[in-house]
């Protein structure tokens, strides 16, 4: 078993930064991929950015690359996602998400934060 807290989000202009961090409990953090989603009202949840258990790998939707960076940190069971050049069309709950299956979490995997919402203002 694996819980995930969010925490970072808030209201940000357009073209400010944000660093969300997802904090893990639970054992085998390190053997887990991890990634980030987000879902914006009315629409269904997407996908924003994996890494894998490793840190080797790493993965973004098309929408944020080049402006978003994943990165991990196992020693403190922490997964982050620093966010730059913000657009008011990433408004969005943000969900960390935990795969022990996968090379990167997907809509199914088994374990999710509660959300941490992100507004930008334009």
């Amino acid at each position: 078993q694996v819980q995930l807290v969010e925490s970072g989000g808030g209201l940000v202009q357009a073209g400010g930064s944000l660093r969300l961090s997802c904090v893990a409990s639970g054992r085998s953090f390190s053997s887990y991929a991890m990634g980030w989603f987000r879902q914006a009202p009315g629409k269904e949840r997407e996908f924003v950015a994996g890494i894998s258990w490793s840190a080797g790998s790493t993965y973004y939707a098309d929408s944020v690359k080049g402006r978003f960076t994943i990165s991990r940190d196992n020693a403190k069971n922490t997964v982050y996602l620093q966010m730059n050049s913000l657009k008011p069309d990433d408004t969005a709950v943000y969900y960390c998400a935990a795969d022990g299956r996968r090379m990167i979490p997907t809509t199914r995997s088994d374990y999710w934060g509660q959300g941490t919402q992100v507004t930008v203002s334009s």
